[in-house]
């Protein structure tokens, strides 16, 4: 048995999970509330261990795009959404997202994701024509796009249900929605941080109906701001019973909130102890999610690398273009090689798996073996700056 749990005042919890018996809301709380944070991380990494079956951590090459920020929403908490009037502004063309694409697939890619804000204008043909034009520039490529609150508005815009423009977007090459815009389900909560954003209900609604449709996604926590430990216990609670109604989600990705460049006044914003015990507790209570994610970018290399230890068996992705969480203040890099993922996870002692969207292996990297085209190819420092200077 560990030592931190052997002498701590978890041995309870740490019990329930070897016999795979589920822990409560509770327990949870208890474990948000510990002081003990190895103790917490041991019983996690038992949880990863237990789960995966292995030790190995995975990372996906993909690129980000976001189409526009332009956003008939003003969340508080939201620094990359603005107004027509606003001069940071900007939306690209169907042919400018190709053209990004398809520099990103000389770099190797197997993913874009793409996700934007709420537009004022652009009508439901456009979102069709983007994932059309993309899956003809390569089939293979996994489109993972979209917000449940995008595919809302997408509804809105095209007069349909959310189910029929579901139907539309898959049939026009959607592979993934992503799990943004889960923030805190606590209704108060998220009255105050994101008002006149989709309801906690209708976010899970949306996801439900797509894994229902054979879809798969991913989803969200955004912790660190105005909500309490038993807030995002009750989140929690709510991404766990969807995943055993519908066992359609393949990983959960708790986000730290930003304060630097938002409204949203905050005394004490996420630490790396704060950090690795939500990533902790969410693989402990998460007992029916294949996989926890330590997002690089809002965590910072290093800490993601420490997260791989409590509870997570992913970093995420090389991006290559981040323009939420770096608005909102994050200084972490824009983008990490594909090299750079592969080194950061063999110095934790784990394997590094190539992933696709689906969290499914494309090539597990042996002792010695290199990274792929990402991390050498020789055009790659050319093609980031052309990216880059037209984001």
């Amino acid at each position: 048995m560990n030592f931190f749990i052997q002498r701590g005042d978890l041995r309870d919890i740490y019990d329930k999970v070897v016999a795979g018996e589920r822990i409560s809301e509770a327990d949870a709380v208890r474990l948000f509330e510990s002081k003990d944070l190895n103790a917490v991380g041991a019983i996690a990494d038992f949880a990863r261990q237990k789960i995966t079956g292995t030790r190995r951590a995975s990372y996906i090459v993909n690129r980000y795009i976001n189409y526009s920020n332009y956003c008939i929403l003003s969340c508080q908490f939201c620094s990359f959404a603005k107004k027509k009037r606003d001069a940071d502004g900007f939306q690209y063309s169907v042919g400018e997202i190709v053209g990004k694409a398809r520099e990103a697939l000389k770099l190797g890619i197997t993913e874009l994701h793409i996700v934007g804000g709420l537009h004022p204008s652009l009508p439901f043909g456009y979102y069709l024509e983007m994932l059309q034009s993309l899956k003809e520039l390569d089939a293979r490529l996994q489109l993972k796009c979209f917000t449940a609150i995008e595919i809302l508005h997408l509804a809105w815009l095209a007069k349909k249900t959310v189910e029929q423009t579901l139907i539309e977007l898959k049939a026009a090459g959607l592979d993934s929605l992503t799990g943004g815009g889960a923030e805190i389900f606590r209704k108060d909560v998220r009255a105050t941080i994101a008002r006149g954003k989709e309801s906690a209900g209708e976010y899970l609604d949306v996801h439900r109906i797509w894994h229902k449709l054979g879809g798969r996604s991913t989803c969200t926590m955004l912790y660190g701001h105005v909500e309490s430990l038993a807030d995002r216990v009750d989140h929690l609670r709510q991404l766990r019973a969807l995943q055993d109604e519908t066992r359609g989600f393949v990983g959960f990705i708790p986000l730290a909130y930003h304060p630097e460049d938002n409204d949203i006044p905050v005394t004490h914003p996420p630490t790396g102890f704060d950090s690795l015990r939500t990533i902790a507790v969410s693989r402990i209570y998460l007992d029916n999610f294949p996989h926890i994610t330590a997002y690089w970018v809002g965590l910072g290399m290093k800490l993601a690398q420490v997260a791989l230890s409590y509870g997570a068996d992913d970093l995420h992705g090389t991006i290559i273009e981040e323009h939420i969480f770096h608005m909102a203040g994050a200084t972490s890099p824009q983008l990490q090689t594909e090299a750079d993922m592969v080194k950061a996870i063999r110095e934790t002692g784990f394997t590094p798996v190539q992933r696709n969207t689906f969290y499914e292996p494309i090539k597990i990297l042996a002792d010695g073996q290199q990274a792929g085209p990402l991390g050498e190819n020789p055009a790659y420092s050319k093609v980031l700056e052309d990216n880059l200077a037209t984001a």
